[in-house]
């Protein structure tokens, strides 16, 4: 598995080794021991997988409590993923990175606790999954507004079309105002 930081070292692009012949495909997406060998020694209690149409925006989300490390790949489609450092003590508070997820690149992105993460869809439709590191805790649950100016994300819009948001995703808070992490 190949394993690349980004901008933001703790957030990882992971690209498993894809063996393929004219049956399809095979590619290994989770080896505990393969992955703690490679600095990633993680305790998964909770898988998730959405599916979304064109234009959908989730996130961005976080517990403030039981943070949630998520290791999130795409299946079908194409989405725009995102992670917000929230971190106070990070050299990288505040910044975000985002990476192009697809059935065809295969990619996985690590997002660490401390993160505040969402993802837009960007083909007809996209399965996307997920691992989570600590259960879901809706008390905990904190949404930040994914258009921030003083976050500034640059989502990649279909069309330049404002994307569809659920109610929660809409009442985010600002990045003054949200929670954050020690």
């Amino acid at each position: 598995m190949k394993i690349t930081p980004t901008a933001i070292p703790e957030v990882l692009i992971l690209e498993p080794q894809v063996y393929g012949d004219a049956r399809g495909f095979f590619m290994e997406t989770w080896n505990a021991k393969a992955f703690a060998e490679a600095g990633l020694d993680l305790n998964f209690v909770q898988d998730n997988h959405s599916r979304s149409r064109q234009g959908i925006l989730r996130g961005l989300h976080y517990q403030i409590q039981h943070p949630q490390g998520k290791l999130v790949r795409v299946t079908q489609g194409k989405v725009f993923d995102v992670a917000v450092d929230l971190r106070q003590s990070s050299p990288t508070f505040g910044q975000w990175e985002g990476v192009e997820l697809s059935e065809e690149n295969r990619r996985m992105l690590w997002v660490p606790p401390g993160f505040a993460h969402g993802f837009y869809v960007m083909s007809e439709s996209a399965d996307f999954l997920y691992k989570c590191t600590d259960f879901y805790a809706p008390e905990y649950d904190r949404s930040l507004r994914w258009d921030d100016p003083a976050v500034g994300i640059e989502w990649p819009l279909v069309n330049g079309t404002a994307p569809m948001v659920s109610a929660k995703d809409e009442a985010g808070k600002s990045w003054l105002e949200a929670d954050k992490f020690a």
